[in-house]
């Protein structure tokens, strides 16, 4: 069981870094920095919901690291880290209440994962003007959170009845 378990850790962090990749190459700007598709983190909630708490920190730890260095430089890692900070304790939280679908917890993420990066922005910049992106950003977890979670919870769906 325990060589099984590895096996799908490295498989999601292999999708993870590969859905990483694919992001870097969508062009989504809309003029607002920082708004992202957030697809590796797909990888993350399935390995949250599947495995638990420690295997997805771990998973989304080494996807920030390895991606940072293959696709970005020290600030991406400062901020991807901060936003999977909030993100993950956010979703760990929603998770454990128990009233939320995968979906309510992934859309919770991605809206938790804007605001720690917006605050890692204030830190940086030392200026109050990037809140203004705010409600964007806020929009955007939101809504990429949603379609996360719905991917997600279709492939626990799917991945339940094949373990039964």
């Amino acid at each position: 069981m325990k060589i099984k378990k590895t096996a799908f850790m490295g498989l999601f962090l292999a999708i993870a870094l590969i859905l990483s990749y694919v992001e870097t190459l969508i062009p989504l700007s809309l003029g607002i920095p920082g708004i992202k598709l957030g697809l590796a983190n797909l990888a993350v909630v399935l390995a949250l919901y599947e495995y638990g708490w420690t295997e997805a920190l771990l998973l989304n730890m080494m996807r920030i690291l390895l991606s940072g260095f293959l696709f970005g430089n020290p600030f991406t890692i400062l901020y991807s880290m901060a936003g999977a900070a909030g993100s993950f304790l956010a979703m760990l939280l929603f998770k454990k209440v128990g009233w939320f679908s995968v979906t309510g917890v992934s859309m919770v993420g991605g809206i938790c994962h804007n605001v720690s990066q917006l605050m890692v922005a204030f830190w940086v910049l030392e200026t109050t003007g990037i809140f203004f992106y705010a409600p964007v950003l806020l929009a955007a977890g939101a809504v990429t959170g949603f379609f996360n979670g719905r991917l997600a919870e279709e492939v626990v769906k799917y991945w339940r009845k094949q373990t039964i």
